[in-house]
């Protein structure tokens, strides 16, 4: 399966095997890794309350058919990992159904030229420089995610980015990386991010927000690097900003009411996800409105506008499936009993004799959790409780274990296979995650680098 049109696919594996894969190694873990938990008050790891639980750990529990869909302590049959699959898909509908919504959307707005027409009037407005404009765009939505935590809002931009690479002959991929890199280096540093920051700070005993200003040069740091990294990529591919050639006359009445329409649509979303906290039902509720009122407004007739939202659903169906697929992972690890195992595992990896090390050590271990618990707010639940002793232990300041998790967090989400939003982004961009993999490793390494390096100063200065 591939999440790219056949003229644009490329040799690699299939992220379907990769996501498979992850989900049958995460099940043979249910046989190798003894399972614990921790106590917990609400959502709260409780700190040093891990127990461990007794199991069996046979190869006879490999076939077990009883009971194979319920949470217990003992080791995930194959029945257990295939019965994931749909229950990760029920765990995933929300998201999985916003994809395929937005996915139609703009197969109205690209069947009635509006797409098109607005990308030609915007490059007028640059005069064709597309690096003054990917520079101006890649700040814009940085701002918006470390500033309000905007992350989901950016799937109705993508569409948007990805249809400008390829008005100027560049791939889908430089069109996903200008939203992905810039709403991750937002992340990384989460100024005043409220997802985080609402719950993390609060655990450590630190006023939310606080801070904000050392994180804000950390945040100049990430998206400098990014900024620099996609202008890089962009270069690579060939593109020559001499050949643009583009169309200066007026949009028509139409396409003006249309983008306007779709923009205070944005506005009102932003809005209502800081404001009202919407979520997924609400704002799939939300997009099928939107998509009706654009369908008025496209002069297409009520059968051609609902057939351009089904081609458009229909090109990020199959990718959207592979949210369902990361989804199940989880739903093994949580089967067996053993994700606080590991969590307790990675945390016995951090130092107490060297508040440096130990910076790094929490980093590292953040890292690593990621690939297991993708949601920030439910990786911040589970390991500040644990990581804030710790670091008291190693001399390692409150607001330093706070950016060791926030690195660590929105690093391996620039890549992991098993985050939602990543898989909903990639599907969005018809991008595929074997190709992003490849695409954005250099820069995952370098951010790696620039992330110990910040946290040492973070340490220095004691911040």
């Amino acid at each position: 399966m591939s999440t790219q049109n056949p003229s644009t696919s490329k040799k690699g594996m299939n992220p379907i095997i990769i996501l498979l894969s992850i989900l049958f190694l995460a099940m043979l873990l249910t046989y190798v890794v003894d399972s614990g938990s921790y106590d917990r008050q609400g959502n709260v790891v409780v700190a040093n309350s891990y127990k461990v639980i007794e199991k069996d750990k046979s190869l006879g529990n490999l076939f077990n058919y009883e009971n194979a869909d319920q949470i217990k302590a003992e080791p995930v049959s194959i029945i257990g990992a295939f019965m994931a699959i749909p229950t990760g898909l029920e765990q995933g509908a929300g998201l999985i159904f916003m994809v395929l919504i937005i996915g139609g959307m703009f197969g109205i707005l690209t069947k009635a030229g509006t797409v098109d027409a607005g990308l030609e009037r915007l490059l007028s407005l640059v005069q064709g420089n597309i690096y003054v404009l990917v520079i101006i765009l890649m700040i814009a939505f940085s701002a918006g995610s470390t500033f309000l935590g905007l992350a989901s809002e950016y799937l109705l931009i993508i569409p948007l980015m990805v249809g400008m690479a390829n008005r100027l002959g560049l791939p889908n991929i430089i069109g996903f990386a200008i939203v992905c890199v810039a709403v991750k280096a937002g992340y990384l540093s989460s100024v005043t991010n409220p997802l985080p920051l609402t719950i993390a700070q609060p655990l450590l005993g630190l006023q939310i927000f606080s801070g904000a200003s050392v994180r804000f040069f950390f945040y100049l740091a990430f998206l400098a690097v990014g900024i620099s990294f996609v202008l890089l990529m962009i270069k690579r591919h060939g593109f020559n900003n001499a050949q643009v050639h583009f169309h200066a006359e007026k949009l028509s009445t139409r396409h003006v009411s249309m983008l306007l329409t779709l923009a205070g649509g944005i506005a009102l979303l932003v809005y209502a996800s800081t404001h009202w906290h919407w979520k997924h039902h609400a704002l799939s509720a939300y997009y099928i409105a939107l998509s009706m009122v654009l369908a008025a407004m496209s002069g297409l007739t009520a059968n051609q506008a609902a057939q351009a939202f089904v081609d458009g659903m229909k090109k990020v169906l199959l990718a959207s499936i592979l949210i369902g697929v990361a989804t199940a992972v989880a739903v093994v690890l949580k089967q067996g009993m053993i994700l606080d195992s590991i969590v307790h595992f990675l945390m016995s990896f951090i130092g107490e004799g060297n508040a440096y090390v130990a910076a790094t050590g929490m980093f590292v271990s953040q890292l690593l959790l990621d690939f297991l618990i993708p949601s920030t707010s439910g990786q911040a639940a589970v390991s500040m409780p644990i990581l804030g002793p710790v670091g008291s232990l190693a001399g390692v300041s409150e607001q330093t274990t706070i950016v060791a998790f926030l690195f660590g967090n929105g690093i391996t989400n620039i890549l992991t296979p098993t985050s939602g939003t990543l898989l909903a982004y990639l599907a969005t961009a018809r991008v595929g995650w074997g190709e992003w993999a490849k695409f954005i490793f250099p820069l995952w390494l370098v951010y790696i680098v620039l992330a110990v390096l910040l946290l040492q100063v973070s340490v220095f200065i004691g911040f």
